[in-house]
């Protein structure tokens, strides 16, 4: 009955008559105050509004006309007692990340590299590397403001430091380090995740053993995380602007940060150009949502693409460009990556400048020849002989200025050249098809070619290209090259015509064999000077067959003869083509290595890097199994409950309608894409990849995995919220704490060891731990000689830096190991790493059985980041035939390398272990030299040989 009932409406008042000059109806009058609209009291569809723009409710972000309140910067409302939270959690990660920072005292992984860059930076030593500038800069002003010279080569890991601030080196990635963990608190605030949550994400990057090793050496990875966190905390910042108000100054400086600290983190690496991408995908996303809302007038959509064009992609391409002019300013000097670049880039640093030259060329000429694709150098010969083949006169290609470099062009068909008066003979200028002689100014000997094969090239259709002949010798019909006109210069019709310096590109022909003159990436070994090799091609490909002057001199030419000179490039010029050589070396990375990973073991955390092993110690490269792994599951979920929201939404279901639905959806969508873009591309990538390519997606994967667990925690009580994540914070703590010895480097015990490896694929190296801690106190304690502690590598092909032998550990072991050899059957013995087998980080070659026969060993590290460093580790064995090479037998003297072949690479840093030459020239096998054994006796014998040689080293140490 009641529900029935109508409430009695109040009665109206009576009308009156307004006084004259009024309207007759006017607005009731004002209330005396207007109270404060609570965002709480929104309507359902002001809410879902609200809720769309990432604005929860009570979060004070709308704007009202009365008792407006004011707008924290960035909308990152944090209050004093989080402030000093944060205060406690940085001095934990500072204390974390620079614990024994000092140790160990020597060359660590791919500090071989970035360290030796620092030098090179110092001595302004042009080099190249695949890596753009900045972090390097950063990591050499630390050096340089500490008194580093720059003299210090950092030549293979283990390598002790001397005279060098390497502390304060790795200082600045150890800080970066650091400053990563308060920007993940500030960023997931500014996402609106509770305290409790950001302090969880701090905690789990402080405590992340992987992010702790990456940070606290001379290495990359450190800055690019840093700015990688740093963008995303500016661009959260300049989205809550944008939501609350656009196009203030407040607005305008969020935005522009961005775009510096993209330029930074695309300036440390490439893989920067992802975050650039998680920004730009972010950037499309606000736009879509502009230009479909009817509210914004197309100049203010006009207005919003075009403030973030200039922030976002003028603003870090002009960072990006700036690093390089500093990058060119500094490096003035020629060095060891000059070769990489072209002849006219070359001729822009110090003392590599050449002067004007004649512009034509003519029979008689003086010139020096450089090779167009591989800007491998000039066509060089010198007073050496091949140790095979037809052990004639070496022709390779040299990369730098020589009086070797010259040759003098003669008439092949014309009287002999010998003896000649050039001054006064007529000038005869070189056309298409003229058939030419090249002879050798320093030797006199002709470029010749025949029918033998290469000395590393080995194949039916590459045949050896020599210098023969000699004082007053014509020559022979093999000396004798037709020269073919490829093409010219547009700004000079005369070098379609006729050959003409530095304009005109051709090729040579041999007459006899139809063969191109030819030269490819692949360097000679030792005995070759690590030049690189120069063949005559059956099969040549174009680009490697051309040809070009450089220079050019006549003693008939008048001085006053048309002269040309290299245009040299300007800063875009030089830009442009570090970033093709960059592009092409990074491509070029495709070797294995020992440790390398691919992509799809990396969220599961399936193997990490050896970084380091020394003095029983080893530095390895892993995370925090439950900070990894929690991290990926949240990946999975995210995945599966996106899923599922999708199929109820096609079945009518109005889950999106939910305000807390859609702001984690949001919020949650946001860190998916961030670790997408930094993880899947590398799945289309050949190259060598390695586990600490993954830390930037794990940086996105740690803030989702807390974004999850402030939803599933969205019920409870703060108390009980506090207590969940408190309980992860020790998980993680104690898992941290449980690796910390292959962080630091610390001391371990081998059972330790052993029980930590939770995975089979987990390769850390327990034998390089002693049994018992108390044996790290011992002094003079004689170290066993079955322990790789005696060499060590790691890092690249074996372990991207030369074999490291530990001294003071070898002394040791010479007499304790004349003890054990005693004890020992022979089959039981095992040949020393100082000779022996190749010593692999993370594997005790003293306890794998041997193989019956062993072949020399040469790795050549194309490394992940930069320079080429060299290995060798020669195997002994008895050898009683030569060894084999492409089914012919090695010549005498000749290089040994990979299964006895001959060793080839490109980059400028392929070596190959050599052999002297041995016995009488009648001391020969079927036609060719047999190599003489590395080291003579049966397998039993090799170690005894190690210990002779150590015992003639330290007589003293038995």
């Amino acid at each position: 009955m009641s529900a029935s009932v109508r409430a009695r409406r109040p009665a109206s008042p009576p009308l009156t008559t307004p006084p004259i000059g009024q309207p007759l109806f006017s607005p009731p009058p004002p209330p005396k105050y207007t109270p404060y609209v609570r965002e709480d009291h929104l309507d359902a569809d002001a809410k879902r509004a609200a809720a769309s723009r990432g604005l929860g409710p009570g979060s004070g972000r709308m704007k009202h006309h009365h008792h407006q309140h004011q707008y924290p910067p960035g909308g990152f409302d944090i209050t004093s007692g989080e402030w000093k939270l944060l205060f406690f959690v940085v001095l934990l990660a500072t204390g974390v990340r620079l614990f024994r920072l000092s140790k160990p005292n020597s060359v660590v992984f791919d500090e071989v590299h970035f360290g030796k860059f620092a030098s090179k930076y110092i001595k302004s030593q042009y080099y190249v590397d695949v890596h753009p500038p900045l972090a390097k800069l950063l990591i050499t002003l630390a050096g340089f403001v500490f008194g580093y010279n720059g003299h210090f080569d950092f030549s293979e890991i283990g390598k002790v430091y001397e005279n060098v601030p390497y502390v304060a080196m790795r200082l600045l990635p150890a800080i970066l380090g650091v400053a990563t963990v308060p920007l993940s608190y500030l960023t997931l605030r500014g996402l609106d995740c509770r305290a409790t949550t950001a302090l969880l994400a701090s905690l789990f990057i402080t405590f992340e053993n992987g992010m702790i090793t990456q940070s606290r050496h001379i290495l990359l990875d450190s800055p690019l995380i840093f700015f990688t966190a740093l963008t995303v905390f500016f661009w959260t910042g300049f989205c809550n602007e944008d939501k609350y108000e656009s196009f203030t100054s407040s607005w305008w400086t969020w935005l522009t940060l961005s775009g510096l600290s993209l330029g930074a983190v695309v300036s440390c690496k490439w893989v920067g150009l992802f975050t650039i991408a998680t920004i730009g995908f972010s950037t499309v996303y606000q736009l879509w949502n502009l230009l479909g809302d009817m509210r914004v007038p197309p100049r203010v959509f006009v207005r919003h693409f075009m403030a973030r064009a200039l922030c976002l992609i003028v603003v870090p391409v002009v960072f990006y460009m700036f690093m390089f002019e500093l990058h060119f300013l500094i490096l003035s000097n020629p060095g060891d990556g000059d070769g990489f670049m072209s002849s006219a880039f070359q001729h822009t640093l110090r003392g590599k400048s050449m002067g004007d030259t004649f512009a034509d060329v003519a029979i008689g000429s003086r010139v020096t020849i450089r090779h167009v694709n591989t800007q491998g150098g000039y066509l060089h010969s010198h007073p050496h002989t091949y140790p095979g083949g037809s052990k004639q006169q070496q022709v390779t290609l040299y990369p730098h200025q020589d009086s070797n470099n010259d040759w003098r062009i003669v008439n092949a068909t014309g009287d002999s050249e010998m003896n000649l008066d050039w001054a006064n003979i007529p000038i005869s200028y070189i056309t298409p098809g003229s058939r030419i002689k090249l002879r050798h100014i320093a030797t006199e000997k002709h470029l010749h070619s025949h029918d033998i094969r290469p000395p590393v090239s080995d194949v039916d259709f590459q045949n050896e290209v020599s210098a023969y002949g000699m004082a007053g010798f014509a020559g022979d019909l093999n000396d004798e090259w037709y020269l073919e006109i490829d093409h010219g210069d547009k700004r000079d019709s005369e070098s379609y015509k006729r050959l003409r310096t530095l304009r005109t590109t051709f090729k040579l022909r041999h007459a006899l064999t139809g063969c191109y003159l030819f030269s490819h990436k692949v360097k000679l070994p030792e005995w070759g000077f690590e030049q690189q090799e120069v063949t005559c091609n059956k099969n040549a490909v174009r680009e490697n067959s051309l040809w070009y002057v450089e220079t050019a001199k006549h003693e008939a030419f008048p001085l006053d003869a048309p002269k040309v000179n290299y245009k040299l490039p300007g800063f875009f010029g030089k830009f442009f083509e570090l970033q093709r050589v960059m592009w092409t070396t990074n491509a070029g990375l495709t070797d294995r290595h020992t440790y390398d990973s691919r992509p799809d073991s990396w969220p599961r955390l399936r193997r990490g890097i050896n970084f380091w092993v020394k003095d029983h110690r080893q530095i390895y490269l892993i995370g925090n199994p439950l900070v990894w792994w929690l991290s990926t599951m949240s990946v999975v979920a995210y995945v599966a409950v996106r899923g599922f929201l999708i199929l109820r939404a096609k079945r009518g279901y109005r889950d999106f309608d939910n305000t807390k639905v859609v702001k984690y959806d949001s919020l949650c969508g946001f860190l998916f894409i961030g670790w997408s873009l930094h993880y899947f591309p590398f799945f289309l990538m050949g190259r060598q990849l390695f586990l600490h390519h993954y830390f930037p997606a794990l940086y996105f994967a740690i803030l989702l995995s807390c974004a999850v667990f402030d939803l599933l925690t969205s019920m409870l009580r703060p108390k009980v919220r506090l207590q969940v994540a408190a309980v992860l914070i020790l998980l993680a703590v104690w898992h941290y704490q449980h690796f910390a010895p292959l962080a630091y480097g610390g001391t371990w015990t081998r059972a330790e060891c052993e029980s930590a490896k939770w995975l089979k694929t987990w390769d850390f190296a327990c034998n390089e731990f002693y049994e018992q801690y108390g044996m790290y106190d011992t002094v003079g304690m004689a170290t066993p000689v079955s322990t790789t502690g005696l060499a060590t590598i790691g890092g690249e092909p074996g372990g991207r830096a030369a074999v490291v032998v530990d001294e003071e550990a070898l002394k040791g072991a010479v007499g304790a190991g004349q003890q054990q050899q005693q004890q020992q059957q022979p089959e039981q013995q095992h040949t020393s790493t100082l000779i022996g087998e190749k010593a692999e980080p993370g594997r005790d070659v003293f306890n794998q059985p041997k193989k019956a026969k062993s072949e020399g060993v040469v790795k050549e590290n194309d490394g992940d980041d930069g320079g080429v460093e060299k290995v060798v580790s020669a195997i002994t064995q008895p050898q009683t035939q030569p060894m084999q090479a492409h089914g012919k037998e090695k010549e005498r003297g000749g290089p040994v390398g990979v299964d006895g072949d001959r060793q080839t690479g490109g980059g400028g840093g392929d070596v190959t272990t050599t052999t002297e030459k041995n016995g009488s020239e009648e001391d020969k096998e079927g036609g060719g030299g047999k190599l003489p054994p590395v080291v003579q006796g049966p397998l039993g014998e090799a170690q005894a040989e190690a210990e002779k040689v150590a015992q003639e080293l330290y007589p003293d140490a038995a």
